[in-house]
C-alpha cells in the first residue's frame, strides 16, 4: 500500500496542478455566467423593462433555493454520500439546465409568448414566502425577469455545489502539500471569468446594430457546455487516483446528521462562516452592479462601438497581464521574476490605455481580477509555509472598507455634466480602486478556505464546506435585493423625472447609499476577524500555523 502510495498522481506535481486546471476552469465558466448580465444592466432595463429592483430580485434568485429550500444542506450531504466525481458531474449538469432556462427567458422569442403571458399572471403570490418578505418573485415584476430568476435558481443551485465540490476536491489533492496556494491559484484563474464577461458581455449584446442581450447569455450557456466537459474529464482522473491509491470514494465513509452537531459546536466555524458571508455579501452582490456603478459616475453609456476584434485583443493583453504576474510568483531565478513583474506592469498600463480609450466600463471593471491574479499565489505560499491566516483576513476587511468609500464619497467627485465624460483622473481612480479590491478578496480563498479543514473533521469537510456556502448564501440572496431598493429608494428625483428616457435614467443614479451599506459590511468582517484571531490564539485551532508541516 505504501508503494502505491508513493507512486500515486497525488505525489506527482503535475498532475494534481492538472486536476486544479480541470477545477479551476469549471468555475472560470461558471463564474462569467454569474455575472453575464451585470454588465448590461442599463441595457435590461432599456430594452425588457427591468428596472433596480427587478435586477436586484433576479440577483438575489441565484441562492434562493440554496437559502431556503437548503438545497446546499443536501449537496454537501451528496458530496460527502456519493463523492467528488460524481457531484462534480451533477452540479455541471445542473448549472447548465438552469442557464438555458435563464438565456430563453431574454430572447425575442418568449415575448408575446403563452409562457410570458402566463408569467406575468402568476406567481404574484406565493403564500408563506409572501407573509415572510422573502419572495422571490413580485407583483408586477417583468415576466422575463420571472423565468430568469427561475432558471438562474436552478444554475445557483449548481454552482455552489460546484463550490464546494471542488473545494473538497482541493483538499483531497493537496492535503498536506500546498493547499493554499491551490486554493488561492483556483480562485485567481476562476475570477478571470468576471474580468472575461466584462469584457465580452456588452459586445456580444451591442452585435450587429441592435441591442441583444440574449446573446451574451448564449455565450455564457456555451461556456457552461465547456464546464461540463472538464468535470467529466476530471472525473476519470479522480478514479485513476483512487484506483492507485487503493482508497474508496468519500461514499463509503457513512454521513451522520449528529456529525452537523460536531461542526456547529465549533465557536471557529461560526466566525469564520460569518466571516465568509460579510466578505462575500460585500464583493459578489457589488459585482453585479459595479458596471452601472461606474457609468453612472464616469458619464459613460452602455452601447459600445469597439468591435469584436478590438475587444479581443484587450482581452489578449489581460490574460498577458494575468499569466506574467502569477508565473513571476514561480521563478526561482531573480532576473527572470523581475522581468515577468515588468512585463506584467507594462502591459497592464498598455490595457488601462486601451480601456480608457474606449470608454467601456465593463473593460474598466474587468481589471478586478488582476492583481489578486498575481498576489494570490504569493499569499497562499506565505500562508502555507508561515501561517497568518486569520491576520490576512482582518488585512482583507480594512481594504475592502477603504475601497466602497472611495467609490461612495471619491469617485463621486469626478462625475461629469450630464453628456459629458469623467476626466482621466476618474478613470485612474477607478482602476486604482478597482484592482486594490480585487487584491482585497484574493486574502479570501488564500486564507479562509484551507482554514475549514483544521476546524472540523475530514470525514464532514464537505458538509462543513455546505453550511458555510449555505450562510453566504443567505447574505447573497439578501444583499443585491436590499441594493436594489436601497437604489431605488435613493433616486426617486430621477426615476420620476419625465424628461428623461428610460436610457438616460439608468445611468445616472446615486450609489452613495449602497455603498456605505458594503462598507458597513466590511466594518462587521474586522471586527469578527480580530475575535478569531483571539479565538484561534486562545483555543490553539491553528489558523495562525503554516499549512505544510515539516
Amino acid at each position: 500500500m505504501s508503494e502505491k502510495i508513493t507512486t500515486s498522481l497525488r505525489e506527482s506535481a503535475a498532475a494534481r496542478w492538472t486536476a486544479l486546471i480541470l477545477l479551476a476552469f469549471a468555475m472560470f465558466c461558471s463564474y462569467i455566467f454569474m455575472d453575464i448580465l451585470s454588465p448590461i444592466k442599463s441595457l435590461l432595463e432599456s430594452t425588457r423593462g427591468w428596472d433596480s429592483v427587478a435586477f436586484g430580485t433576479y440577483g438575489g434568485s441565484e441562492t434562493f433555493l440554496n437559502v431556503f429550500i437548503f438545497f446546499l444542506i443536501f449537496a454537501g450531504i451528496i458530496l460527502d454520500k456519493m463523492g467528488v466525481r460524481f457531484t462534480a458531474i451533477l452540479s455541471g449538469i445542473v448549472m447548465l439546465v438552469g442557464a438555458v432556462i435563464n438565456w430563453h427567458a431574454v430572447t425575442e422569442a418568449f415575448i408575446g409568448s403563452g409562457l410570458e403571458k402566463w408569467f406575468t399572471n402568476n406567481l404574484n403570490y406565493i403564500p408563506l414566502f409572501d407573509e415572510l418578505g422573502v419572495s422571490p418573485f413580485y407583483r408586477g415584476m417583468p415576466a422575463s425577469a420571472k423565468l430568469a430568476a427561475v432558471g438562474f435558481m436552478i444554475f445557483g443551485c449548481g454552482v455552489e455545489m460546484a463550490g464546494i465540490t471542488v473545494s473538497r476536491g482541493i483538499v483531497k489533492w493537496f492535503r498536506g502539500k500546498e493547499m493554499a496556494l491551490a486554493m488561492g491559484s483556483e480562485m485567481a484563474l476562476a475570477r478571470l471569468g468576471v474580468a472575461t464577461c466584462m469584457i465580452f458581455s456588452p459586445v456580444f449584446a451591442n452585435m450587429f446594430g441592435k441591442p441583444d442581450v440574449s446573446r451574451s447569455v448564449a455565450f455564457g450557456v456555451i461556456l457552461l457546455m465547456v464546464a461540463l466537459i472538464m468535470f467529466i474529464v476530471y472525473f476519470f482522473m479522480d478514479k485513476k487516483l483512487d484506483a492507485q491509491t487503493g482508497e474508496a470514494e468519500e461514499k463509503d465513509d457513512p454521513f451522520m446528521i449528529r456529525d452537523i452537531g460536531k461542526i456547529l459546536s465549533s465557536s471557529g466555524f461560526w466566525l469564520v462562516a460569518m466571516l465568509c458571508v460579510l466578505y462575500y455579501s460585500a464583493i459578489f452582490p457589488f459585482q453585479k452592479y459595479a458596471v452601472n456603478m461606474l457609468q453612472c459616475n464616469l458619464g459613460i453609456s452602455d452601447s459600445t462601438t469597439t468591435s469584436i476584434g478590438q475587444q479581443v485583443m484587450t482581452f489578449g493583453i489581460m490574460l498577458i497581464v494575468a499569466i506574467t504576474a502569477f508565473a513571476s510568483n514561480f521563478s526561482k531565478k531573480k532576473a527572470l521574476k523581475t522581468s515577468l513583474l515588468l512585463c506584467s506592469i507594462i502591459f497592464l498600463l498598455i490595457y488601462c490605455y486601451l480601456v480608457y480609450k474606449q470608454k467601456s466600463a465593463g473593460a474598466i471593471f474587468s481589471v478586478f481580477p488582476l492583481l489578486a491574479v498575481g498576489i494570490t499565489p504569493i499569499l497562499g505560499n506565505y500562508i502555507d509555509k508561515k501561517g497568518k491566516a486569520a491576520t490576512m483576513l482582518i488585512f482583507g476587511s480594512l481594504l475592502l472598507i477603504i475601497c466602497h468609500l472611495t467609490f461612495a464619497f471619491l469617485l463621486p467627485m469626478f462625475r461629469p455634466e450630464t453628456g459629458e465624460v469623467a476626466s482621466v483622473g476618474g478613470f485612474i481612480l477607478a482602476f486604482v480602486t478597482i484592482l486594490v479590491l480585487g487584491a482585497s478578496f484574493s486574502l479570501v480563498p488564500a486564507s479562509l478556505w484551507p482554514s475549514v479543514p483544521k476546524l472540523v473533521d475530514s470525514k464532514v469537510i464537505g458538509s462543513a464546506y455546505a453550511l458555510i456556502f449555505w450562510i453566504q448564501n443567505i447574505g447573497l440572496w439578501l444583499f443585491p435585493m436590499l441594493i436594489g431598493r436601497i437604489l431605488n429608494a435613493s433616486n426617486q428625483d430621477i426615476i420620476n423625472d419625465e424628461s428623461l428616457t428610460v436610457a438616460q435614467k439608468s445611468v445616472m443614479y446615486d450609489y452613495t447609499n449602497p455603498l456605505l451599506m458594503l462598507a458597513l459590511l466590511g466594518v462587521a468582517a474586522f471586527i469578527l476577524g480580530l475575535i478569531l484571531k483571539v479565538v484561534d490564539k486562545k483555543n490553539g485551532i491553528g489558523l495562525e500555523l503554516p499549512n505544510i508541516k515539516d
